[in-house]
């Protein structure tokens, strides 16, 4: 099995930039949205995690049937 590490690289970095814009845009908001979040019961941080993750694969399989 072969890894192709600079797209792996890639992916992780890019993963990063989404990860940081809402820190970078809304800098003020952050600390109380993560407070509410921080509230909310494991149920329905998972049925988050979950869409997150269902949407991630949609859109890598997005990204897939655009490449020829």
């Amino acid at each position: 099995m072969n890894i192709d590490w600079s797209f792996l690289i890639a992916a992780v970095g890019l993963a990063l930039v989404f990860e940081g814009i809402p820190y970078f845009l809304f800098a003020e908001h952050m600390p109380l949205m993560l407070v509410k979040l921080a509230e909310q019961p494991p149920k329905f941080l998972r049925f988050i995690g979950l869409t997150a993750i269902i949407l991630g694969l949609l859109v890598i399989a997005f990204g897939r049937s655009l490449s020829f």
